[in-house]
């Protein structure tokens, strides 16, 4: 081979690496690993800069927030319209809120098994009193209000559900729109043309604002890691560390055995939604991946009707992350100020659990006012104790949020397979199609050989 040839096969190769480079630096999920890898360099080498980037996090969310309630609207009240019948709508509600009553108990009694066995706060003997509850939220003080729950639902104006922030109100008011439309004959049909024109144009925009999400996902590491670092983790890395370990365990074995039950295999699964669980992780937030999660089902073979209704009223009321959660840190609490709790607390501690999670659906604070609410009701641990995991909060929450995503998602293929309006062939093309970009996304990292260049070469 001359010197001439084996330079031009040398030179064939970089143009082509970085063409391969550039596609991959055009997919959301490489770019928000991106952003969180610079996110923590930064909140971990130059905190004082870390710790102002908090409002880059704060927009990108608000921005999501502002375009998740006409997203449920359209996608809800369609989905409804469109059905053959109404009796349909609530069949599928009715499977769904049974499944997440379900998951939800499965979810508090392994965190209440995994915290009683493993005794993460045993031996801390903290004293309440010595506690700053400054730290703790007013709103944690609260118990469980019929009332307000209720009121969370009611909206003070039909179209003001839809320009406010509550889901479980923009869900109700969603559902009756629906249902008006899907008997309201050729005026229903008119106004549904009308949505359907409106979604598209919503979906555009979720398009736009989604690209921000690496963007999101900077500031958001970049502020944790600055903020707290692995101060936090002093004396509460057994309690993040063992509820990290019990998320991974769920993953695998709980939504793990439900995806093989629909055909699926769960790692498949999650590589077909890495983007929009890359993006909750980051920021803490389901709001933010839901338009994009009701998007890719439907692509997925989920049916519209069932994805409409399943994924919205989820992220109200089947938060097995959170659930997963709320149990075990009321053990720790527990154990930390040194109480023991009898079976039979804790089975009525579970039970009041399922009303405040769900009642509690809506309202501003996330599971840590849920948690809050329920030692008020509940009696006995002191509300100051919560000053104990205020710190680590953000951390825990990473494994509820997670949860949270994947296992709304696989609600809705449950459902839909349970209601035959799931179509696994295109579940199939569409799962395969992903894993196969991921490989093609590997390969265009790896360096080629060049000997294919130069082996008829003598």
């Amino acid at each position: 081979m001359s010197s001439h040839t084996f330079k031009n096969a040398q030179h064939s190769s970089p143009p082509r690496q970085r063409s391969r480079f550039g596609r991959l630096l055009r997919e959301l999920w490489f770019q928000v690993v991106l952003g969180a890898v610079l996110g923590i360099a930064v909140g971990f080498f130059l905190p004082s800069v870390g710790k102002q980037l908090t409002p880059l996090s704060d927009w990108f969310i608000a921005l999501v927030k502002m375009i998740v309630i006409p997203v449920v609207f359209c996608v809800v009240s369609l989905g409804i319209a469109s059905m053959d019948s109404l009796r349909k709508a609530g069949r599928i509600g009715v499977k769904a809120l049974g499944y997440f009553i379900v998951l939800s108990l499965v979810s508090m009694l392994i965190g209440l098994v995994v915290a009683n066995v493993f005794k993460p706060g045993a031996g801390m003997n903290i004293d309440p009193d010595k506690l700053d509850a400054s730290k703790v939220p007013a709103a944690a003080g609260k118990g469980f209000d019929g009332l307000e729950f209720v009121n969370n639902i009611i909206p003070e104006s039909l179209f003001g559900a839809l320009t406010g922030h509550t889901i479980i109100a923009a869900l109700m008011v969603s559902i009756l729109f629906g249902a008006a439309m899907n008997v309201a004959g050729e005026s229903g049909k008119f106004l549904t043309k009308g949505i359907q024109a409106l979604s598209v144009v919503i979906f555009k925009i979720v398009g736009w604002v989604m690209r921000l999400a690496p963007i999101g996902t900077f500031g958001a590491l970049a502020a944790v890691v600055a903020n707290y670092g692995t101060q936090s983790l002093q004396q509460l890395g057994i309690l993040v560390l063992l509820f990290t370990a019990t998320c991974i365990v769920y993953v695998l074995v709980i939504l793990g055995t439900i995806a093989r039950a629909c055909g699926m295999n769960i790692f498949t699964v999650m590589r077909y939604f890495k983007a929009e669980l890359l993006i909750a992780l980051s920021t803490c937030s389901s709001e933010a991946v839901l338009p994009q999660l009701i998007k890719k089902l439907e692509n997925m073979g989920v049916g519209k009707s069932t994805v409409g209704i399943v994924i919205p009223s989820g992220f109200s009321f089947n938060l097995d992350g959170s659930a997963v959660y709320l149990t075990m840190a009321s053990v720790f609490l527990a154990q930390a100020v040194g109480m023991d709790l009898s079976w039979e607390q804790q089975l009525v501690m579970v039970g009041v659990m399922m009303l405040t999670s769900k009642g509690t659906a809506g309202i501003a604070g996330g599971a840590f006012i849920v948690l809050a609410s329920t030692l008020s009701s509940v009696g006995g641990i002191p509300l100051a104790a919560l000053a104990l995991i205020v710190g680590i909060d953000r951390l825990l929450n990473e494994g509820r949020v997670f949860i949270n995503v994947l296992g709304n998602a696989m609600a809705a293929v449950v459902i839909g397979k349970w209601e035959k309006d799931f179509d696994p062939e295109q579940a199939r093309k569409a799962l395969h199609a992903s894993s196969q970009k991921n490989k093609n996304e590997l390969q265009a990292t790896t360096p080629e050989p060049v000997e294919a260049e130069t082996a008829d070469v003598h």
